[in-house]
């Protein structure tokens, strides 16, 4: 029986997938710190009426670029947290690649540090899949 990926395989392949961000986004997110645990926690999960701690499988704490001001004075780091045992979860009744499947969590959470919502998201991951699946087929 092979082992469950740890948190730090998560991170593994949550960093391998921030540096394949196209460095005109990358460099608008420096400051941001990707963090793997397990589950979020119960104050995650209260504020956002999760059912269950499966429900998340990434959460981006911080303020979006397009709510920032120069004139604010720097603050902590923004956050995208990734939490492995809902991913887990999700490969094991999804399928497919952890690979790609981390890097589109990633991605999905990176986009609300440019402001993006999660319908936005949504789209935009849509069209990257059906982008790559038409070039696997050429």
């Amino acid at each position: 029986m092979t082992p469950l990926p740890t948190l730090h395989d998560i991170e593994v392949l949550a960093d391998q997938a921030f540096a394949e961000i196209p460095r005109e986004l990358a460099r608008h997110a420096t400051a941001v710190a990707i963090h793997v645990h397990d589950f979020p926690d119960e104050e995650t999960c209260r504020e956002m009426a999760l059912d269950s701690p499966f429900d998340l499988l990434g959460l981006y704490h911080g303020v979006s670029l397009d709510q920032k001001s120069v004139d604010d004075l720097p603050q902590d780091l923004d956050y995208v947290y990734l939490y492995r045992r809902p991913i887990l979860e999700y490969w094991k009744e999804e399928g497919g690649d952890l690979v790609d499947i981390v890097r589109e969590i990633l991605l999905h959470e990176i986009g609300h540090h440019f402001g993006f919502s999660d319908a936005d998201m949504d789209r935009i991951c849509a069209q990257a899949r059906r982008e790559e699946e038409s070039r696997a087929t050429d």
